[in-house]
């Protein structure tokens, strides 16, 4: 199937608990972000992007491909096997789960993505210093606050990812990259403000 025909890749909603416990693993999580730098990748690329060897890598796309993360792509031959994102990202709305057992698990997940996010953006801190000019300067963080309901602050982080996914295409299709683009993570926080405030301060 060319890539004018495969049907365009959804962002995946969660809600299986076996899901989200499978993708709270950072190598499985590293490997996922991998693939959308570059894919498709067979094991032995994988491993030399994440730092794991080839059979563990092999192992946790395995893993991945049973709970539907990642799919094998076109172009293997012998023992090339390579794989590629079944879908572009995904999210889950812990409010959303009523069975304890997922939100046990969105719990978990949660914790293991929070961790990771932080230590990505105290290394990027210390890194900051040697980027090249151009992207130093639209490299950082903000802090705002806003006076919103909560139904303003969903409808706000509604319109936010709209807007980013303006540029999906580009996720799909590298044709469609400009020239000189590179990946850029965006990672937002949103909570009251007052939430780690104690009584007295």
């Amino acid at each position: 199937m060319s890539s004018e025909e495969r049907p365009e890749r959804p962002h995946r909603k969660l809600t299986d608990p076996k899901a989200m416990r499978a993708i709270a693993h950072p190598t499985r999580l590293a490997i996922l972000e991998a693939l959308a730098r570059r894919e498709p990748l067979t094991a032995t690329e994988v491993s030399e992007m994440v730092g794991e060897s080839p059979t563990n890598c092999a192992f946790h796309l395995r893993t991945l491909a049973k709970y539907g993360f990642v799919e094998e792509a076109e172009g293997g031959a012998g023992r090339r096997r390579p794989w590629r994102r079944a879908h572009i990202g995904f999210g889950y709305d812990e409010n959303a789960l009523e069975e304890p057992e997922s939100r046990i698990a969105a719990g978990v997940l949660t914790s293991v993505l929070w961790e990771q996010w932080l230590a990505k953006i105290a290394r990027v801190n210390a890194l900051r210093g040697s980027f090249p000019e151009e992207w130093r300067k639209v490299t950082g963080g903000s802090q705002s606050v806003f006076w919103l309901t909560p139904d303003e602050a969903a409808a706000f982080e509604e319109e936010l990812t709209a807007m980013l996914f303006r540029y999906r295409e580009r996720l799909e299709d590298p044709s469609l990259r400009p020239a000189g683009s590179f990946p850029i993570e965006l990672v937002q926080f949103t909570f009251p403000f007052d939430a780690t405030r104690t009584e007295g301060d």
